[in-house]
């Protein structure tokens, strides 16, 4: 297996676990690694919710070697997260219609992927 790929790998992981450390486990992100006053719940979702899509993006790419594929899959599953964040935290403000706009934000990109994956069978 190339270097590259390797890289890809475990930047992929070690991105996978920090996100899901930032938006299932806030708090505990904020003290023992981000520790930027002050404290926002929100805001350590939607890093959580960037970090995973780029972890899934490097993961899927090493596994498809399609770039656009990659992209697309990757990125639906950083904005599917995103959304989880602002359902979860609709009731800390922010419009009323984000969760809503951001999860049909996340099916087009799943969909693209889906339909590119299916597209190269």
């Amino acid at each position: 297996m190339k270097l590259s790929r390797w890289v890809a790998i475990l930047a992929g992981v070690f991105l996978v676990v920090l996100g899901l450390w930032a938006f299932f486990g806030a708090r505990s992100f904020y003290v023992h690694l981000a520790t930027f006053p002050p404290y926002n719940r929100h805001l350590l979702h939607d890093i959580g919710a960037f970090q995973f899509g780029l972890g899934a993006t490097l993961l899927i790419a090493a596994a498809w070697g399609d770039a656009l594929g990659a992209a697309l899959a990757g990125s639906g599953a950083g904005a599917a997260v995103h959304a989880g964040a602002h359902w979860w935290d609709r009731s800390l403000g922010g419009r009323s219609s984000d969760p809503y706009a951001l999860t049909i934000f996340a099916a087009i990109l799943v969909g693209a992927a889906v339909a590119r994956a299916r597209s190269r069978t």
